[in-house]
């Protein structure tokens, strides 16, 4: 089943996409269809939900951060302590 529709382009993004179509051998309607099926693959391959992509890198409550500078010295004293005396 095929829904018919109406899109109002402005004169400047209507002749481009007719270029665009004319260059691939494609009518107009044939060129929207495509990058409309692009496009929407591509949001399922995100998950079809942006806001997934929101968050990464975030650990869920993480204070590293806020005691950098404790980690940090913990970090190098537990370094040092390895590499025993000095000379």
């Amino acid at each position: 089943m095929t829904t018919r529709m109406q899109v109002t382009l402005d004169q400047e993004q209507h002749h481009r996409a007719a270029e665009k179509a004319a260059a691939l051998g494609v009518s107009l309607a044939e060129y929207i269809r495509r990058v409309l099926a692009a496009d929407l693959d591509d949001a399922q391959e995100l998950g079809g939900d942006i806001s997934e992509i929101f968050g990464i890198g975030d650990s869920g409550g993480s204070d590293v951060a806020r005691f950098r500078d404790e980690y940090l010295g913990e970090a190098l004293a537990e370094a040092h302590a390895h590499d025993g005396p000095s000379s």
